[in-house]
């Protein structure tokens, strides 16, 4: 895997993205799948392995952990001239341990493989969205970067539920082999097809630590890590939830799934316009009310039915995922004229995951202190109100 087995770094300027960055989308679409395929798949690895639900939900939190800390250590040791072999190699570790994670005879091993897929995945996502910048013509930058986010919000979204279709017809490890064997595509692909690129300008720690002093950015940072928290570590209990709403009656996971991602889609979809019209602090805002709304009315919804509670599903998916167009915008106005508008965002990349498990954990640690399901999703709800506080001075100043 060297940098120098391709040669033709910047695309020709056409209308036509390259190749390239559809690749590099595939193997996000993966990475989004892996993210949190073992939400659903909990009750069928709490069974698997003989451990609690509240133990299973630790390989979200093993995962996501791993992703939001250990993979800017990766990137931040990384040469900066070897960006290419980076993806590949990030690529090939994450698509190996998924692999692992579906063959692994113990639970402990299951954690560790899980916690090495995140590294991966953190590293490739990372180097793949430089990647696609870099394969393609200045003007097109910005719709490569978008299309590697929406291959990534489609394996969460599309390719979680239907990987958990598979998983109830095949077992729960036919879920973790899809994610693998859609990693090797786009890596096999990739080796093929991704020119060698340009090397980067180090970052340094001081650098780092500089942009964690700007309070406005920590304030946004804050938000993100808040409502990831609320929104994706929530997420993570789906499937207990509905258990409990149904007093043990067998119920899937899928439909509610199907629900979330659903509203994912819509909201990723409406907020553009609203983004163009509405000041970014202020749509931040709104957002977080509706997040905060959907999950008040979870603990209520599901004290009556189960199925009722697609509606508040549907609109806590909306918010989760619209949520990030104005925080990224907030970020980049923070910090454009200081030249690092890119990191803020990658930052916030990372709240999203230590959020999502941080959230996992100490859901599971409410688990394990025999809290009743709706007085976590009530918890939920007030970290998400916690952010909209937060976010209220930001709201009022614009």
């Amino acid at each position: 895997m060297s940098d120098s087995s391709s040669s033709g770094a910047v695309a020709p300027a056409t209308t036509a993205l390259p190749a390239t960055v559809y690749l590099i989308a595939m193997g996000a679409f993966a990475l989004g799948m892996a993210s949190y395929v073992t939400a659903g798949l909990m009750p069928m690895l709490a069974s698997a392995f003989s451990v609690s639900l509240a133990m299973a939900a630790q390989l979200v939190t093993a995962f996501t952990l791993a992703y939001g800390l250990g993979s800017p250590l990766a990137v931040a040791l990384l040469p900066a001239r070897a960006q290419r072999a980076g993806l590949l190699w990030a690529l090939a570790v994450f698509v190996l341990a998924n692999g692992a994670s579906a063959l692994a005879p113990g639970f402990s091993g299951l954690l560790a493989w899980r916690a090495i897929a995140g590294i991966g995945a953190g590293v490739y996502l990372a180097l793949g969205i430089a990647a696609a910048a870099g394969v393609s013509a200045p003007q097109q930058r910005g719709k490569a970067i978008g299309v590697i986010m929406g291959g990534m919000a489609g394996g969460t979204v599309l390719g979680v539920p239907l990987s958990l279709l598979l998983a109830q017809q095949l077992g729960w490890a036919a879920a973790l082999w899809l994610v693998a064997i859609l990693g090797a595509l786009a890596l096999a692909g990739l080796l093929w097809k991704l020119p060698a690129l340009p090397a980067v300008p180090a970052i340094s720690l001081r650098r780092k630590l500089a942009l964690l002093a700007d309070g406005q950015v920590l304030a946004i940072l804050l938000v993100s890590l808040l409502a990831a928290i609320a929104s994706l570590g929530m997420y993570t209990f789906i499937a207990p939830l509905l258990a409990w709403s149904a007093h043990g009656a067998p119920i899937s996971a899928t439909p509610f799934l199907w629900a979330w991602g659903a509203g994912g889609i819509a909201g990723s979809v409406l907020v553009g316009p609203w983004a163009d019209k509405m000041a970014a602090p202020k749509l931040s805002w709104f957002i977080l009310l509706l997040l905060a709304l959907a999950l008040c009315a979870l603990p209520l919804a599901a004290g009556w039915s189960a199925w009722l509670m697609l509606a508040p599903i549907a609109l806590w998916g909306a918010a989760g995922w619209a949520l990030q167009v104005p925080q990224n915008q907030q970020l980049l106005a923070a910090r454009t004229r200081q030249g690092d508008g890119n990191l803020a965002i990658a930052l916030n990349e990372s709240a999203l995951y230590l959020g999502s498990a941080i959230g996992a954990a100490a859901g599971g640690l409410l688990l394990l202190l025999d809290w009743p399901m709706w007085l976590l999703a009530a918890a939920a709800a007030f970290v998400a109100a916690l952010a909209l506080l937060l976010q209220l001075p930001a709201a009022r100043r614009v």
